[in-house]
């Protein structure tokens, strides 16, 4: 596969913040190669705006906000949560152009989603499903990292796990990783990697969780569900049960009764949800959501602080990575077995991204920041 310069559709959901960095203040972050502004209104709900002031394209964010409208700090225009200006200094008319660009906004599972493509074309239906993080079967938390790389980085990193052994073997890697066989699967959005270990040493992460959870020690069995949903949300299913105690299903069918038997064992959600932000740069939104020891406030502190760190040696090798492509532009890069799951990911994405490029023509999906008579 040739690497190439990012591409990314703008007729998706992307997630621009989690829902308390959004409050009564004027939070900028730029999404897609578009620099937007984030507040939240009086009646809670969240606007989005253009980040230029349609006079003189000041940004907006270093403005300030009047109940649910925003002042301008250079000239005083002042414009609602629809990007309609109200007010223009030392007049009465308002030009009827004065306008800048408002988003689709949804708030969902923790985090304010927004469409930076085609207002028409924003399908509350196609939000990722990140339930667990707002589900009171499940306790977690998560941080937002911002990574110097390319998006597409971030997916190809959690769609090939085998890297958790060489990355993070102090916490939760171990060779049984890179060992165990899978299985790689897609649908027209979607693609899974399946790996079972059954009858193991758990990792020292794992082997704390199950402890400290169910008091047990001894070897377990292990599974790791990957699933991918175009364009760049990624959930993991995980876990350690006590071996031999139904966690894996007879054969490692995925679809088997057998894989709600985890009783014996700790289970928890990774959840992922990649921003691009610009051609180099992506906010890797994160969260961990466990089902076990739901009411101790102290072990998700823990955990979070805890995966916060092994994402940090993620980080690292992403950002290097990105280095090392960048000065050799022209580099392909060679694929393994182990990266069905990316490959089929990359392929999702770029059906996106060519779908939309071929409607152009009729019908742009990227809306124009304002039109020049």
């Amino acid at each position: 596969m040739k690497t190439q310069n990012s591409s990314f559709p703008l007729n998706a959901w992307y997630a621009a913040a989690y829902d308390v960095e959004v409050a009564r203040s004027l939070m900028p972050r730029t999404i897609c190669n578009q620099k937007l502004v984030l507040y939240r209104q009086l009646n809670g709900t969240v606007a989005a705006l253009e980040d230029a002031c349609w006079h003189r394209l000041m940004p907006l964010s270093l403005g300030h906000l009047d109940g649910d409208e925003v002042t301008c700090g250079y000239h005083g225009l002042v414009y609602n949560a629809q990007g309609r200006c109200t007010h223009m200094p030392s007049q009465e008319t308002i030009n009827p152009s004065a306008c800048v660009r408002s988003y689709p906004v949804i708030e969902k599972h923790r985090f304010v989603w927004i469409w930076p493509g085609d207002p028409a074309k924003a399908d509350p239906a196609l939000v990722p499903d990140l339930h667990w993080n707002d589900d009171p079967a499940w306790a977690g938390d998560g941080k937002m990292i911002r990574v110097q790389c390319d998006y597409r980085l971030v997916v190809d990193n959690l769609m090939d796990l085998t890297h958790e052994t060489f990355v993070h073997g102090s916490s939760i890697g171990q060779r049984a990783v890179a060992e165990a066989p899978f299985v790689a699967t897609h649908g027209d959005r979607t693609a899974t990697v399946t790996r079972w270990m059954d009858n193991i040493d758990a990792p020292p992460f794992w082997a704390g969780q199950i402890k400290h959870a169910l008091g047990y020690e001894g070897p377990v069995d292990r599974w790791q569900i990957i699933r991918f949903e175009a364009p760049c949300t990624v959930t993991i299913d995980v876990g350690v049960a006590e071996a031999g105690t139904g966690a894996i299903p007879p054969g490692g069918n995925q679809g088997d009764a057998s894989l709600s038997q985890r009783q014996r064992g700790v289970n928890g959600f990774v959840l992922n949800t990649i921003t691009p932000e610009t051609d180099g740069t992506c906010l890797y939104f994160w969260a961990f959501a466990r089902n076990y020891c739901l009411g101790e406030q102290a072990l998700t502190h823990k955990l979070r602080e805890g995966v916060a760190n092994i994402f940090r040696e993620d980080e690292l090798v992403l950002e290097a990575q990105q280095k090392a492509i960048d000065e050799r532009p022209d580099y392909a890069f060679y694929n393994l077995g182990i990266d069905a799951g990316s490959m089929w990911a990359r392929r999702l994405i770029d059906g996106l991204v060519a779908r939309e490029q071929s409607g152009k023509a009729a019908a742009s999906g990227v809306i124009p920041i304002r039109s020049v008579a």
